[in-house]
């Protein structure tokens, strides 16, 4: 059985770039792979910003939220910032249900997220 890769890492303009792949992210074990995977490279890189973009995405579980609290928690230590890119209305109102939409910057695309973060570093 082939394993589907959830997320792409990368680098745009020295800002950390997360991309959901599946659109789909509720399956607990995958879940957890994923997120070893993003704590592993935020560790090994300290990014000072941090998008997690959800184009891709129409479903995820609350263990999602976790994970990006967790993320801006471990990035709060050395003033980086995680922002969220292209999520679809009916997935933002989670965010705002929560009151995560206080806590959280959102921006309709990846690029214009990337731009934002990328002023602050040097």
């Amino acid at each position: 059985m082939e394993e589907q890769t959830d997320v792409e890492i990368m680098v745009d303009r020295g800002v950390t770039v997360i991309v959901f792949k599946a659109t789909s992210i509720s399956n607990v074990q995958r879940i957890k792979v994923v997120s070893g995977q993003i704590r592993d490279f935020i560790e090994a890189n300290s990014p000072k910003g941090v998008v997690f973009d959800f184009e891709e995405v129409k479903f995820f579980s609350s263990q999602v939220l976790g994970l990006l609290l967790d993320i801006r928690d471990r990035l709060k230590s050395c003033n980086g910032e995680v922002v969220i890119s292209a999520i679809e209305p009916k997935l933002h109102r989670v965010f705002t249900i929560t009151n995560l939409d206080k806590i959280f910057r959102f921006f309709p695309d990846r690029e214009s997220a990337v731009s934002a973060l990328n002023v602050g570093i040097d």
